[in-house]
């Protein structure tokens, strides 16, 4: 196949309905003819913490096949490139008819088939996506103390009533440290190099969480740092919420039935974000997690693909 000469790409920022809040990402559009090293260069230019390119399914009855980049890697899951492309492609391909009603999106990821409705509320656009593994805690992260100091924090500010940190993943592994307030989360000063040795990760992924709210209508606010990726701070990560349903079912012991947790992130870096995350419970157990949000199209061009 050969290599397109010119791209279409458009920008959002998601998990916002304001523009210049949320987290950007770039959707690059018919990106069939590029190359794995094509696609990470061009990743690597956006320089945002994932630029989403948009292929053809490789099963027709899917909607688009994605593949998700950060400037230095590649990812089999991410949330708000899904979300914000699942946005895109509505608004591209099917603009009224998910002006009346939901639409219904089945987008290929290395991680699995990822099963997305998109509506419009509005004047904003909402997506949201069932997981595409089941949400599940890995370990427990016993020492405290090597956490602590990877984060730039003591000891006593790691924890809350039954919380205690522990890796969770819903298609990507996250390392969970709860925090005792905001005045915690905002002095975080991690260093990349401790946090990968006190996780044991070769490449580092921390959601640090508290239960104090900017908003009392919302229940969590959050900080990820991703820095083995090329992320240092990510504004808004639907992945972390994700797998943070396996940390509330396994914390919160939440009653059987529906449950909405709304998350903050990206308030420290002044781009407010606000990430939807419902559980389903059945048994005791959870049966079901959907991550939801809004986007906001803030871009549209071409780019030339790098003659690699």
């Amino acid at each position: 196949m050969l290599t397109p000469t010119r791209l279409a790409f458009h920008t959002l920022d998601v998990f916002t309905a304001q523009a210049f809040c949320g987290n950007p990402l770039a959707v690059v559009l018919d990106a069939d003819g590029l190359s794995d090293a094509q696609m990470q260069a061009i990743a690597g230019e956006f320089n945002l913490s994932e630029t989403v390119f948009v292929l053809a399914p490789r099963d027709p009855v899917h909607t688009a096949r994605l593949r998700i980049f950060t400037p230095k890697a590649e990812l089999p899951f991410a949330g708000h490139p899904t979300i914000g492309a699942a946005c895109l492609i509505a608004e591209l391909r099917a603009p009224e008819m998910f002006g009346r009603q939901p639409l219904q999106l089945a987008l290929e990821e290395e991680a699995g088939p990822v099963l997305c409705e998109v509506t419009r509320l509005g004047g904003a656009i909402h997506a949201r996506f069932v997981t595409p593994q089941a949400p599940k805690i890995l370990q427990r992260l016993e020492d405290r103390g090597a956490l602590a100091a990877a984060l730039g924090l003591e000891p006593t500010a790691l924890g809350f009533d039954s919380h205690v940190p522990v890796v969770a993943s819903a298609g990507l592994p996250f390392a969970f440290v709860p925090v005792d307030g905001l005045a915690a989360l905002n002095r975080i000063a991690p260093q990349p190099a401790a946090l990968g040795s006190a996780l044991g990760m070769e490449r580092p992924a921390v959601c640090v969480y508290t239960r104090e709210t900017a908003d009392l209508a919302h229940h969590v606010q959050a900080r990820v740092f991703v820095p083995g990726l090329g992320v240092n701070e990510d504004p808004a990560t639907g992945s972390a919420a994700a797998a943070f349903a396996a940390v509330a079912v396994a914390f919160e012991s939440p009653e059987d039935g529906e449950h909405a947790i709304l998350i903050e992130q990206g308030f420290a870096m002044g781009r407010p974000s606000l990430i939807h995350l419902t559980l389903e419970i059945a048994g005791g157990s959870l049966i079901q997690a959907s991550v939801g949000g809004a986007s906001v199209r803030i871009s549209e061009g071409f780019l030339r693909a790098p003659d690699l």
